[in-house]
């Protein structure tokens, strides 16, 4: 259901206005944010038109961190992964590459690949789950590409063991076929896989991370791989109009995300782990449980306008972002929202914010 204009407009107000939060990364003004920017450490020369300065040294950067040949920087995740599946598809002379239903290729980005690349996007699975080898031997004739989603956000932030992803890795290679990982929270994954980035990523051909999720730059997203896929996934960049004359703030903030919160991954994931216990022992249910990553999703029995109105009320008077609003599930009477843990989150303490969060959301009346 369609939030009225009015109290979208109100929600966005109050987000605005915000101070302080309980979810995800300290808030930060316009001008807070700016000024830590300007204080970050960055090669004494500009960029032009994707090259040089502090985005050269970001891709190097992340090159190595995914153990690839190479990398390119993109202004979003969405140009990121047409530019290298489109390289994908042309390579094999095919139209088409298998991805999950709930994959956000499909969910969030318009259909832009076949819109925008005449590429059909095959469903290896429509359920709530990562997908098998099983899936991929279903799909018949030839495909330019397999991808996953690593977590799987539309189904929980949900993650395949590392020998479930190995095994379907294995699958791709035996129908000679490209993997390509959607690694838009690859970073977060890091923990509950007991794998480093580059061992994840080493799994498949090409990658795609992203800067402003759990690293909380300012936008922006790295594709890896082959030097010779990369650089042709960098043409299809300036084809899409994502050579910006420069991209050093969103490289910038990027190189300080890495630096800030992607040694602190584990962390973030075990305060999850015990947040989500805690909430759970209040009476909310959680999914995945435990979290696979440092974000979940916490249903309540209660209308998502219930809920809402609370926390709406609570952010306005306080200035403190508890959850993000909660929807309706699809279970009648229940609702949901996700919560991301962060440095936030751990400034605060799991006991803390567990016990601040179920008073607002769990109901005690019958």
């Amino acid at each position: 259901m369609a939030v009225p204009e009015e109290l979208e407009q109100r929600r966005k107000a109050a987000r605005n206005a915000s101070r302080s939060a309980l979810v995800g990364h300290e808030v930060r003004r316009p001008a807070e944010l700016l000024a830590d920017l300007a204080a970050a450490e960055v090669p004494d020369e500009f960029d032009r038109y994707g090259e040089g300065g502090v985005v050269t040294a970001l891709e190097q950067e992340v090159a190595e961190l995914l153990g690839k040949p190479a990398a390119a920087f993109m202004p979003s995740g969405i140009m990121a992964q047409q530019a290298v599946l489109r390289v994908w598809a042309d390579r094999a002379g095919v139209d088409r590459v298998a991805v999950r239903g709930l994959s956000h290729l499909i969910l969030h980005e318009l259909m832009a690949l076949t819109e925008l690349h005449g590429i059909a996007m095959e469903h290896l699975t429509d359920e709530p789950r990562q997908p098998t080898p099983a899936d991929l031997a279903a799909l018949p004739g030839r495909l330019g590409a397999v991808t996953i989603e690593l977590p799987l956000r539309d189904a929980g932030y949900l993650l395949p063991t590392w020998d479930e992803l190995e095994s379907f890795a294995a699958a791709c290679r035996e129908r000679d076929v490209p993997l390509h990982l959607d690694g838009a929270r690859l970073w977060e994954s890091t923990a509950y896989l007991a794998s480093s980035p580059a061992d994840i990523a080493g799994v498949a051909d090409s990658v795609y991370v992203s800067f402003y999720k759990g690293l909380d730059g300012l936008a922006g997203a790295a594709v890896a791989g082959p030097k010779d896929v990369i650089d042709e996934a960098r043409r299809w960049r300036q084809r899409h109009g994502g050579t910006l004359f420069t991209l050093l703030p969103y490289a910038a903030a990027a190189r300080e995300g890495l630096r800030t919160h992607l040694p602190r991954m584990t962390e973030y994931h075990e305060t999850a782990i015990e947040l989500a216990r805690r909430l759970a022992a209040a009476g909310l249910r959680i999914v995945p449980d435990p979290p696979h990553t440092n974000a979940f999703r916490v249903f309540t029995e209660e209308p998502a306008d219930d809920v809402n109105d609370r926390l709406l009320q609570h952010l306005e008077t306080t200035h403190e972002l508890v959850l993000p609003w909660f929807v309706a599930s699809d279970a009648p009477g229940w609702s949901w929202a996700e919560f991301t843990v962060g440095s936030a989150t751990c400034a605060i303490g799991a006991a803390d914010v567990a016990d601040r969060v179920a008073a607002l959301v769990v109901r005690t009346a019958r």
